[in-house]
């Protein structure tokens, strides 16, 4: 009996090149790579990604593909202390990521491009390894949408416009081979969505495991800068703030309405790093009052049964 393996997706096909291309551009070049030009703790990270679309509520009927594939291409910079808040939180790892997901299904999902901007913390640091937690958000554009319109699209109910909200998570096991190279292993997941801006936007997650290399041309582990830091006063302050967003309302010809947003909150800085809130916000919602008219709902009462308020705490990572 001969065992036959299916062949690689043209999506990995094209990351392992993509990755075999960047590292052999990086290794080619650390010749000529100074401390003066590079720097000391910048890097370059690189991850295969296998995952699976979620079906996170019933309503999302579309099609879930057997496998969903992805490469992620992160550029990175170790903190060493330069500011006071590097040294606060244990010495961070910034960076700047770049994705290309295929969904398993471009007729419905298409594929996906993100770019987000991310901060990865230490969990637990060893001489060699370490577990990490990376969380990132940016902007993602998608090939494929939700079809309105004569024939009706059935099949793609998750998004309905090509510029949306990527966010991204990941948690990895990483082993330092040297001063030069990182190897990792690790959870993850994306999502995107437009934020209720139009619709239908249920939004597409998907959760995967991945492999990746990271590379330091001149070395990943620059002498950190650590001295007494001043202990910030643990103050109090009263806040407030007022923001405004837009969103489909369920009105004829689907007009983008605005939602307004106040609120006013307590604040107190502790461990000279983290700040505890809670307060109390107010939102009018004109999506709301233009399908309570259009419908006839609540009639003569609309705008006092569109907006909402909510009593509110948390903790700020600052």
């Amino acid at each position: 009996m001969t065992l036959r393996l299916p062949a690689p997706t043209f999506t990995v096909r094209v990351a392992i090149r993509f990755v075999c291309l960047v590292m052999g551009c990086l290794h080619a070049g650390i010749v000529s790579a100074q401390s003066s030009i590079i720097g000391e703790g910048v890097g370059i990270e690189a991850n295969l990604i296998a995952g699976k679309i979620i079906k996170h509520t019933a309503k999302f009927t579309s099609p879930i593909p057997e496998l969903s594939s992805s490469v992620d291409v992160n550029f990175v910079w170790q903190t060493y202390g330069k500011k006071d808040w590097h040294q606060r939180r244990g010495f961070p790892v910034i960076g700047v990521g770049v994705s290309y997901i295929d969904y398993g299904n471009n007729q419905v999902y298409g594929k996906c491009a993100g770019v987000y901007p991310n901060l990865q913390i230490p969990l637990i640091r060893g001489k060699n390894l370490e577990w990490t937690l990376r969380f990132g958000d940016g902007l993602g554009y998608v090939t494929r949408v939700h079809q309105k319109g004569y024939p009706a699209d059935t099949q793609n109910v998750a998004v309905s416009t090509h510029l949306n909200d990527f966010a991204c998570f990941m948690t990895d096991l990483r082993w330092h081979v040297d001063d030069h190279w990182q190897l990792q292993l690790g959870a993850n997941f994306t999502h995107i969505s437009n934020a209720g801006y139009y619709q239908p936007n249920l939004g597409v997650n998907m959760v995967g495991a991945h492999i990746g290399v990271r590379y330091f041309p001149v070395s990943a582990r620059p002498k950190p800068i650590e001295h007494v830091l001043p202990q910030l006063k643990n103050r109090w302050l009263l806040q407030f703030r007022a923001s405004i967003s837009f969103k489909e309302a369920r009105a004829e010809g689907d007009p983008i309405r605005a939602s307004y947003f106040a609120a006013g909150y307590l604040s107190r800085r502790w461990k000279s790093k983290n700040k505890l809130y809670f307060g109390m916000d107010y939102a009018y919602h004109d999506d709301v009052y233009a399908f309570l008219k259009n419908y006839g709902v609540d009639y003569g009462h609309e705008r006092g049964n569109s907006w909402d308020g909510a009593l509110f705490a948390g903790n700020e990572f600052l």
